[in-house]
């Protein structure tokens, strides 16, 4: 279902931190089923700001037994959405909410017996702790690690709830902080999560109990050198699921490499909603949701980094190829689907479809 931006209204804005505030939403009751969502996804938020449409995608921190639609946003330094969030939002206010999307999810069965493993840096925090709920109270036979990486105690998001859920779940949650500028007192819990310090805690937690997921969010070192030691100790690249945080106003480092391959011009067709826009675009031109989005088509999107899978859609005909590719998982790849944001035609012809 191609997601759809609706008119919610904000029933709390709530200071989580100094520099954070978490969201509710009142979603209407007949809407409550598009709204529908697993742990781990995110919500796509849309306002005016300064006569700017401003769009971001946050992850929801609340879980789908809460009946709750809730984010949490971290102020950013010149972050005009984080910043209109933190300082101008309030209760009552109505924002346009996208229906929920994202791949980093998990899915309870209250049958299953496992253990999953939970890394997150700063705001990371906010898909984790939604994963983190579902598994403990959907799934009471499985046990859940989550490691937490911060600069500071004050600085620590849902700090009092992750500690709530330590307290309710002491037999099934081991909760371990590691601060970047205080000290816990022992060097295992000191320094930033890289690649050694994620090796110490796989030794020390994890190393006789070998989890059978492991789920890691927050700035892309960081995920990079988990996924890295988690590889080298001997886990599955599949049991291992990322989430990206970046957003325009916090550019990724590495932009993506000049495409220096075959010019072609293609026909381009882009299908949404029953409704068909045609393109002619090059290889070397602009990606396609750019494109289609000055024709009139109103495309689904959020970050147009390639971060969020928002702008998802699938190549009936024809080939096309991506700038970068951070959201889609490898047998989406391989099944067709693109991030139109990303995507160029590789074809004299090629048809994209947002409703398969």
């Amino acid at each position: 279902m191609t997601p759809k931006f609706h008119a919610v209204k904000v029933k709390e804005v709530r200071q989580e931190t100094e520099d954070s505030v978490s969201i509710a939403f009142e979603v209407p009751a007949d809407l409550q089923e598009s709204y529908h969502y697993l742990s781990g996804q995110y919500l796509t938020l849309k306002a005016e700001i300064n006569d700017e449409e401003v769009r971001r995608s946050y992850s929801l921190c609340s879980a789908p037994h809460e009946n709750e639609w809730r984010v949490a946003v971290k102020q950013v330094e010149n972050g005009k959405f984080s910043t209109f969030a933190n300082e101008t939002l309030k209760a009552g206010d109505t924002l346009d909410v996208m229906t929920p999307a994202g791949n980093f999810k998990i899915s309870p069965d209250a049958s299953t017996q496992r253990s999953i493993a939970l890394f997150a840096a700063g705001s990371g925090i906010t898909p984790i702790i939604s994963i983190a709920k579902t598994i403990l109270t959907q799934e009471p036979l499985s046990d859940v690690t989550i490691f937490y990486g911060n600069k500071t105690i004050s600085s620590i998001i849902f700090r009092e709830e992750v500690e709530g859920l330590k307290n309710e779940y002491m037999d099934r949650l081991r909760l371990v902080h590691i601060l970047s500028r205080e000290n816990l007192g022992t060097p295992l819990l000191k320094g930033r999560i890289d690649v050694e310090k994620a090796n110490q805690l796989f030794k020390v937690f994890l190393q006789d109990d070998v989890p059978e997921s492991v789920y890691i969010c927050g700035p892309e070192q960081m995920i990079l050198d988990v996924k890295e030691s988690m590889l080298s100790n001997g886990m599955d690249t599949k049991a291992i699921h990322l989430e990206l945080f970046t957003s325009p106003d916090d550019p990724k480092d590495k932009p993506a490499e000049k495409y220096e391959g075959p010019q072609i011009e293609s026909n381009v067709s882009v299908i949404l909603d029953g409704d068909r826009f045609d393109l002619h675009l090059e290889s070397d031109g602009e990606n396609i949701l750019d494109a289609a989005t000055k024709t009139g088509a109103d495309l689904p999107y959020a970050c147009k980094g390639g971060v969020c899978c928002t702008c998802k859609a699938k190549v009936m005909e024809g080939e096309a190829r991506m700038d970068v590719n951070y959201a889609l998982e490898p047998d989406e790849v391989a099944a067709g689907y693109i991030l139109t944001c990303q995507a160029h035609p590789m074809s004299d012809k090629l048809v994209v479809s947002f409703d398969d």
